[in-house]
């Protein structure tokens, strides 16, 4: 790859490393907690139970001495519970490290946060790539469906654990948004705050669909063979790496928008030498899409990607309820919802609906929409608005008596 394409290319939304310096680094190491150990079997909606589910978490800041200055940050699709601050080796700090520290937006100095890894993820949490002691090799597509209602459970559970009854505030974007207001109606007393950012209470059918453009890309590829292309040995394996780079190239053009890749792409083509092959590469939006694929197969599991789109894509709040107001009516009383005016994959009026919804139900939403010409990703970046409306958001619940 040439320089110049190096040089267009940027790491993931919201990891500026460039920004920092080796003295400015705070590092932080991961934890893992095994919530069935104190709680039993871990049950799943679709009705199967784990004897063992392990959550991985980190956590920045302190926790007071009555537990009640705790937040919880739920992350989206690919992240996990790396979400602030360095780790040992890493050329990045976390994914909202710019949301997340002394003095930002969630102030360590204030607030001890709590970020958790997702069941069915890859990043240390129990998956489809962990071990199932059954069979002494990697679960695969054994591995139960995950919904998003699991994930929280998971969540509830590690706060048991913790000792802590209840939450501050939660927060996330994207997926994580979706995780923030399922909080809120599974746990209804368990949080004083929801923050949900570029986010929704379920897919449409364009949604969706790209999920399974993506699901059929990695299904396809010979590698999978239905799964089982892990052997449980610790060696490296290709496995459907083709098909799960062109899932992330799908899904990675639906969190930009058409005005950002124009002023980062526009037409441009990028230098090569010549090929006998028309269709190589020449284009730099297409070289930046190769190498977004390319990089995300080094660290991800294929079928944790089939699983998780699979749970945003089932996703329903208002699911058991007669209306999305009925599913909100014992919810905390407070909510900040967040949108980008550029993100198509979440647009801004799918947040609207649901702060008319809560409302509606008896709740108070605040509602922002932040003009952005960077898309759905624009909620990893640094971004004065959002951090304001959280801050003052936080320091409202503080005013507020429980």
């Amino acid at each position: 790859m040439s320089q110049k394409d190096q040089n267009t290319i940027q790491s993931d939304p919201g990891q500026e490393s460039g920004s920092y310096t080796e003295e400015d680094r705070v590092y932080v190491e991961g934890q893992c907690n095994v919530v069935t150990e104190s709680n039993g079997p871990f049950p799943f909606d679709e009705g199967r139970k784990l004897p063992e589910l392990k959550v991985a978490y980190e956590t920045y800041g302190k926790l007071n001495s009555d537990k009640s200055n705790a937040i919880m940050i739920f992350h989206a699709l690919t992240a996990g519970a790396h979400a602030a601050l360095w780790h040992k080796g890493d050329k990045r700090p976390g994914w909202w490290d710019s949301m997340i520290g002394p003095g930002k937006a969630f102030d360590t100095d204030r607030f001890f946060i709590i970020a958790a890894n997702v069941p069915g993820s890859c990043y240390g949490s129990t998956g489809p790539a962990s071990i199932n002691p059954e069979t002494g090799k990697p679960y695969g597509l054994q591995f139960p469906i995950i919904t998003v209602r699991d994930m929280v459970r998971a969540q509830a559970w590690l706060l048991d654990d913790l000792g802590i009854d209840v939450l501050y505030a939660v927060a996330g974007g994207s997926m994580g948004g979706m995780q923030a207001l399922q909080f809120a109606v599974s746990y209804p007393h368990r949080a004083r705050g929801i923050i949900a950012i570029a986010s929704t209470t379920r897919h449409n059918a364009q949604q969706i669909a790209f999920n399974e453009v993506g699901r059929q890309a990695i299904m396809r590829d010979p590698g999978w063979g239905h799964g089982d292309y892990l052997n449980g040995s610790g060696d490296e394996v290709e496995g459907p790496a083709h098909g799960l780079a062109i899932a992330r190239m799908v899904g990675h053009i639906t969190y930009l928008s058409e005005e950002g890749m124009h002023q980062k792409f526009g037409r441009r083509q990028k230098d090569r030498e010549a090929s006998p092959n028309p269709f190589d590469i020449d284009f730099e939006v297409a070289s930046y899409l190769d190498y977004q694929g390319r990089s995300f197969t080094k660290r991800f599991d294929a079928n944790s990607y089939l699983y998780l789109t699979k749970a945003i894509d089932t996703f329903d709040l208002s699911e058991g309820f007669s209306s999305l107001e009925n599913a909100l009516a014992e919810a905390p009383r407070r909510f900040l919802l967040i949108t980008y005016s550029s993100d198509w994959l979440y647009p801004p009026q799918q947040l609207r609906e649901v702060a008319r919804a809560i409302r509606r139900a008896g709740r108070s939403a605040t509602y922002c929409e932040i003009d952005s010409i960077y898309g759905h990703d624009s909620f990893l970046l640094k971004n004065e608005d959002q951090e304001d409306f959280v801050r003052g958001f936080l320091n409202s619940l503080e005013r507020e008596e429980v």
